[in-house]
């Protein structure tokens, strides 16, 4: 059967020798400190373990079967780590001993449920998170996508999700120690190294960066208008967008789209409702975020009414600047051409020529938006 889970990865041995002074209440939250591991069948091109950490929602560390290493993937936790090289020694130590956990679970798994070959993944899920006084945590087993064994934090207690799962549940309710240590791992040290975290990463972790956002329409079926809200740069990830009607919410017609990382730190979601303009046009998308005291409303009223005039004016706009690009280019195609037969005259480099009466000369001009001296 089943040996007890995989060690809870802390802060390593020799972390709490170089730790900063206990850091400050990082604010109502959410916050949240969560690891991801994974393990697959062997076969080629996968790891056969790969474990991930991550601090509200960012990766701040990975550890896979091939390195066989914890390495940082933060800046923030990378400067934490050269005063305390100490610290990825412990957490590799630690997946290490998880690694073999998982290659040992696997097959138990396989044989409980009679199954001699083919693709398998085996996962374990756990972390805390702190939102205003209250915490959470949690510690989930998966296998094969499933729900296998999860922990009762509150009863001290494992959750069998199936019959293969209570053969686990029964050999680690008789050890209750277990149960106990990672309710209190999960209640007290985890909690004490997100706030860590989030002092040594508050620069990144604890910043805010205000939404944009962006109405559009378009046509969809039977006379209906699509309306789709976007909402981008944003940080941190938490975000609350509905669409307004009249300046009433309309969750239950509001579609959301998910929020996902924009690529540069920061976040994006998108949210659409499907209206009759026919019969009402009073539409606003709301979003609140914590980067800001009060909602920001955007009406879509003020994205419609300017729509015919300002797409011909980006119409006239583009032309005048291709005109001006095609102009530019034959210039400087002449002015090339009579540099090169007075180089050929004079036979030495040609003068920089600036100021006032330089123009119809050869000359060097300054970049776009460069200020003269």
């Amino acid at each position: 059967s089943m040996n007890p889970g995989p060690a809870l990865l802390v802060g390593g041995p020799g972390a709490g020798s170089s730790d900063p002074p206990v850091p400050a209440d990082p604010g109502p939250g959410p916050h949240s400190l969560r690891y991801f591991y994974t393990g697959v069948t062997p076969g080629p091109g996968l790891p056969e373990f790969i474990a991930v950490g991550y601090v509200d929602g960012e990766q701040f560390m990975d550890y896979d079967s091939e390195t066989r290493r914890a390495v940082p993937r933060a800046d923030w936790i990378e400067r934490y780590v050269q005063s305390d090289p100490q610290y990825w020694d412990g957490q590799t130590q630690n997946l290490q001993g998880s690694e073999a956990w998982f290659r040992v679970g696997l097959n138990t798994l396989r044989g409980r449920y009679n199954q001699s070959g083919g693709f398998h993944t085996f996962q374990v899920m756990y972390g805390c998170e702190r939102s205003g006084g209250s915490v959470k945590g949690y510690y989930q087993i998966a296998y094969d996508g499933q729900d296998f064994i999860s922990l009762d934090k509150e009863r001290e207690t494992w959750v069998a999700a199936d019959d293969a799962a209570r053969i686990t549940k029964q050999k680690w309710d008789r050890e209750r120690s277990m149960a106990q240590r990672y309710k209190a791992y999960l209640e007290q040290e985890c909690v004490e190294w997100l706030r860590k975290y989030l002092e040594y990463g508050k620069e990144t972790l604890q910043r805010t960066e205000q939404p944009q956002v962006q109405v559009s329409d378009r046509p969809s079926r039977d006379g209906l208008t699509t309306l789709s809200c976007w909402v981008h740069g944003f940080y941190p990830r938490s975000v609350a967008v509905v669409w307004l009607r009249k300046g009433e919410a309309v969750p239950q017609e509001t579609i959301q789209w998910g929020v996902v990382p924009s690529g540069d730190g920061t976040y994006q979601t998108r949210v659409t409702i499907e209206i009759d303009p026919s019969k009402e046009t009073d539409y606003t998308c709301c979003v609140e975020h914590s980067s800001r005291t009060e909602d920001l409303r955007v009406a879509w009223s003020e994205w419609t009414e300017p729509k015919s005039k300002s797409s011909v004016m980006l119409i006239v706009g583009v032309v005048i600047g291709v005109l001006v690009l095609v102009a530019a280019i034959a210039g400087a195609v002449l002015c090339l051409r009579k540099c090169r037969v007075s180089v050929s005259a004079r036979g030495g480099p040609i003068p920089v020529v600036s100021g006032p009466g330089a123009a119809g000369t050869c000359c060097v001009t300054p970049a776009v938006g460069q200020r003269g001296s």
